[in-house]
């Protein structure tokens, strides 16, 4: 086994390794074989085929069972062949308003990295479950916490144990990436407040000099700024430096380059009406402000 091959296997369903090898036309002894590849899945999950039978599929009665895990997966791979064959991509400058940018290049330099094409893969399957509850602040007051609502997300941080803190920051960089990457017109139909936003801004250790010009700055450019140093400060807080958090820092320093893939992978198939039903954008990612 290739050691430096991303995990994919460990994420992976049984149904999903027997989906795999059924959409290429492998025996079903592959399957067990499939397990201990995770370079043969990779070249799987960027198969044509097995694209077509995970987002290919529009009759209900054909369609597969797959998790949303294996569905994000080949998504991002997907993306890779999408840039391959393009020189620009849509960028938002402003509500629901496209221009063109000739950055594919760079974004096809992100999705050359194995180990970041598992990054968003992982990124976007975490967020098909929300967590969120209560937890009591010094003065016994409770408080609501959501992982979709970054402030309330950053109030842990003033009562969690030190030792919880890399968790929570690395949560914050996860949703300022998510929500700017999937969901980038609701972020900025819901710009934060200049209270929310200077406590956000504190909660990432933005430098005081720097808070009054990223206070008044677009939605996305504040989402990219905070993501990026929550991930800094998940990696200079964790106690012991681990492979997953060296793609942690990488992507806290090509945090706009992992936003504009995400913008692509939403807007081709992950927030689509005409995706399938059962598919991410029907019914697996939650939309920021829905219970």
């Amino acid at each position: 086994m290739n050691a430096t091959a991303p995990a994919y296997a460990d994420y992976l369903t049984e149904a999903d390794l027997r989906l795999l090898a059924r959409a290429v036309g492998l025996s079903a002894d592959a399957v067990t074989r499939l397990a201990d590849d995770p370079a043969a899945i990779e070249a799987l999950l960027a198969d044509p085929r097995v694209f077509e039978a995970v987002f290919g599929v529009t009759d209900p009665a054909e369609m597969v069972l797959a998790s949303p895990f294996l569905a994000f997966g080949v998504a991002v791979h997907r993306a890779v062949a999408d840039l391959a064959a393009i020189d620009y991509l849509p960028e938002r400058s402003g509500l629901r308003q496209r221009i063109p940018v000739f950055d594919a290049p760079e974004l096809r330099d992100f999705l050359g990295s194995a180990q970041r094409r598992l990054f968003l893969a992982e990124l976007l399957a975490s967020f098909t479950r929300v967590a969120s509850g209560r937890y009591r602040t010094g003065r016994s007051r409770t408080r609501r916490f959501s992982e979709l609502d970054p402030v309330h997300l950053a109030g842990l941080l003033d009562v969690v144990p030190e030792d919880s803190r890399p968790g929570i920051y690395r949560r914050l960089g996860d949703v300022s990436l998510f929500l700017a990457g999937v969901f980038p017109d609701y972020s900025a139909m819901h710009a934060l407040g200049p209270v929310d936003v200077s406590r956000l801004l504190r909660s990432a250790r933005v430098p005081v000099r720097e808070r009054d010009e990223l206070s008044a700055a677009p939605a996305l450019d504040l989402l990219e700024c905070l993501g990026a140093r929550w991930y800094r400060a998940a990696l200079a807080t964790a106690p012991v430096r681990t492979a997953r958090l060296d793609v942690v820092g990488e992507v806290a320093g090509r945090f706009r380059q992992a936003r504009r893939v995400l913008n692509h992978l939403a807007d081709r198939y992950l927030v689509s009406s005409s995706g399938p039903a059962g598919s991410p954008g029907g019914s697996w990612l939650p939309r920021p402000g829905t219970p």
